[in-house]
């Protein structure tokens, strides 16, 4: 089966390596101006089936997934420039959020779509660490401005939920929605026999 992943995302296409799925990379041009929804995982999952539906060919799997970092009210998407960056990190600190991320699955005329949702503990940090982690460059195209996989790490103090949900494709979430569609992920994987 053809695997079309909706996402420019290193890390996505990382993880789906990881897992042997074999997979090509479509990259969507849709409007993530969704103001309409405020419920965060509405959101995200709006987003992931916006990504999905945009690609769509007879026959692929395609994959599409939407991340946002939620701390109390405040949605953090990915941070424009080092201002915002030192922003979010400051309202992350010493606190815990949550990391949502929508799954949409299209195959032919069928989509499912699901979420994943991990709480994360942040220590203090101090302003010295949000300039120093700014200045790594990995803030950048990261939802909440940090990357657990990375340097980002070193602020958490633990997590409840998926850890591949922070890094941003939630396998057991992904998983769940393949089998709904009546797939299991080794249908996907390439044949190493």
């Amino acid at each position: 089966m053809r695997v079309t992943l909706a996402s420019s995302s290193p890390r996505r296409q990382e993880i789906l390596r990881q897992v042997g799925v074999p997979f090509e990379v479509f990259v969507p041009s849709i409007s993530e101006d969704c103001s309409h929804l405020v419920d965060a995982r509405k959101k995200v999952m709006y987003l992931a089936g916006e990504k999905a539906r945009s690609c769509r060919t007879s026959g692929s799997l395609v994959i599409g997934m939407d991340t946002i970092v939620v701390a109390g009210k405040t949605k953090l998407g990915k941070p424009a420039d080092s201002s915002e960056a030192a922003e979010m990190l400051g309202l992350l600190s010493n606190r815990t959020h949550s990391v949502i991320t929508g799954v949409a699955l299209a195959i032919d005329n069928r989509m499912v779509m699901d979420s994943e949702r991990t709480r994360v503990y942040f220590r203090k940090l101090t302003a010295a660490e949000i300039q120093w982690y700014i200045q790594t460059g990995e803030p950048f195209d990261k939802a909440g401005a940090y990357a657990i996989q990375g340097f980002g790490s070193l602020f958490v103090n633990r997590i409840e939920g998926c850890y591949y949900n922070v890094v941003g494709f939630p396998l057991g979430c992904f998983q769940r929605a393949l089998e709904k569609l009546g797939f299991q992920i080794f249908d996907l994987m390439e044949d190493r026999s």
